[in-house]
């Protein structure tokens, strides 16, 4: 039912220093609200500096959808006092409005409020912005202005050198490819954990649904809230992030050159859905940047990601073949609520120890059916995962097996490994929060989802929203800043303005040739 794992946990036992300088890196989307808790309309904060080359604080799909990235580091301590220095110095900055505590959107009455996000002159960032006018026109402002937590991962050298040894691998880059490669397909198989533990968006406001265009039976307090009473994301289902354009490419990450190609169809394989969109509006505007099934790589939706360093400005899918998987970015975290900057450490912890699982585990490859099954266990996980005796999917052989089952299963692993690890860093820390998590599947009141619609439910989604924001925002602005100072920030904003400038300043091609040109890179 589930792989053995006891071959790689012994050998790792006997060269658990291998782990030691994980990197990490965090990028964490929060949208600017006013205090009452409408969408803010107003412009990017000049104090921020440029959206488009600021590396600390930029924006997402709107104006209002702040993110915060932190440096690639191997310190967990470090990485979340960056991104709590950055939180404390955008609540300084925006004095009259918030920064929204929730993954699912704030009260938005009228769709016109959401502005796109605005880079600039340039042909890059007229590009950005055009890309997000695309995504408007193909699947609505209100889903794109939905938030998480962006987890970016990767083993060191050390480790995958050992690695190959034990699965008589030579060549250190389809070493490393290949690893990377059966932890994303063991992530797709048992990755609905995370929404499970963590997921904490089982409502939704009123009007995020239009018309109440859904058959799920929503439960509400007859104001501005919706919600599912076993839901743990509703920000990963289909009421979230809408990917069923993108459920035709039925990738199931057997290769990278699979992965490439696939890619690469995509992004020249029209779809007629957008076709039908066309490219200009009546007044000859543009509306997309193409009609093709993905405008540019960022556009396909999942729950993980494999990545690496565009080092030469060439097409991603092209920069995989060329450098093989460097990292992957788990993309499945809701904002945590209980958190003013919306992920804690035993979070993080945790997605350490289950990333390491993912890669010791089962390294068969998954089958089109396979992956049908794992879509919709995911989907069960986040509209129903706490309902009492829900069952799931394992393999492809239309079995169902209890959730909690499977869950604690997973966990007798992940104890094992969280033994190993503790004993390499001489403390109890990963066995501690295997623990406290377990708990989880044996009480589910206990997981992010139950405890924030607890509060939802009482209060609303909106009050909940403002009550939360206030008080991050007044413990943000009172916490000290520790590692980037005040001066830092003004000279790292100062910095990307020139940097934008210089940009505009030296573009060569009118936007239209710009356009053609990125098109020939992506075919390439």
């Amino acid at each position: 039912m589930l792989p053995d794992i006891s071959n790689a946990l012994s050998w790792l036992e006997n060269h658990s220093y291998v782990l030691k300088n994980i990197n990490r890196g965090i990028e964490r989307e929060t949208l600017r609200v006013k205090k009452n808790g409408s969408i803010a309309t107003s412009k990017h904060p000049k104090a921020l500096g440029s959206a488009l080359k600021n590396e600390w604080i930029t924006t997402d799909f709107a104006e209002s959808l702040l993110e915060f990235i932190t440096p690639v580091d191997n310190r967990i301590d470090y990485m979340l006092s960056f991104l709590t220095d950055i939180h404390c110095y955008v609540a300084r900055i925006l004095s009259n409005e918030l920064m929204w505590p929730l993954s699912m959107p704030c009260n938005i009455k009228d769709i016109s409020t959401i502005k796109l996000a605005n880079y600039g002159k340039s042909n890059i960032g007229l590009m950005k912005t055009l890309y997000r006018k695309g995504l408007k026109n193909r699947y609505g402002a209100m889903m794109q202005i939905i938030s998480g937590i962006h987890y970016n991962f990767s083993l060191p050298i050390a480790f995958w050198q050992e690695w190959a040894n034990l699965q008589n691998l030579k060549n250190c880059k389809e070493t490393i490819s290949t690893g990377y490669l059966i932890l994303i397909r063991n992530y797709y198989r048992f990755g609905w954990i995370i929404p499970y533990l963590f997921g904490a968006s089982p409502a939704i406001c009123s009007n995020f649904i239009k018309n109440n265009s859904t058959i799920l039976n929503f439960e509400t307090n007859n104001k501005d809230t919706l919600w599912l009473p076993y839901a743990t994301s509703l920000r990963l289902s289909n009421i979230g992030y809408d990917n069923n354009a993108q459920n035709i490419l039925k990738i199931t990450f057997n290769s990278l050159k699979e992965y490439s190609n696939t890619i690469k169809h995509a992004l020249n394989t029209p779809l007629n859905k957008f076709v039908e969109l066309g490219i200009n509006d009546k007044n000859g505007k543009r509306t997309q940047l193409n009609t093709n099934i993905l405008q540019i790589e960022n556009e396909l939706y999942s729950p993980i990601r494999p990545k690496c360093i565009n080092r030469f400005n060439e097409s991603y899918s092209n920069a995989l073949i060329k450098n093989g998987i460097e990292y992957i970015e788990i993309r499945s975290l809701d904002i945590n609520p209980f958190s003013s900057i919306g992920i804690d450490k035993i979070q993080v912890d945790f997605l350490d120890l289950f990333l390491i699982w993912c890669i010791l585990s089962d390294i068969s490859e998954m089958s089109i059916e396979e992956l049908k099954y794992n879509r919709e266990n995911w989907n069960i996980v986040t509209l129903e995962g706490r309902k009492p005796n829900q069952k799931i999917n394992i393999g492809c052989n239309n079995h169902k097996y209890p959730l909690v089952d499977i869950g604690k299963k997973i966990f007798s692993d992940l104890y094992k490994l969280a033994e190993i690890l503790d004993k390499n860093e001489k403390n109890m820390k990963y066995q501690k929060i295997c623990e406290q998590l377990f708990l989880y599947f044996e009480n589910p009141d206990l997981t992010y989802s139950a405890r924030i619609l607890d509060i939802i439910k009482q209060n609303g989604m909106i009050k909940t929203g403002i009550s939360l924001s206030k008080k991050y925002h007044n413990l943000l602005c009172l916490e000290p800043l520790n590692l980037i100072t005040e001066e830092d920030f003004k000279i790292k904003a100062k910095q990307s303005i020139f940097e934008q400038k210089n940009i505009e300043n030296n573009d060569l091609l009118n936007f239209e040739n710009y356009i053609n040109n990125l098109r020939i890179r992506n075919s390439i």
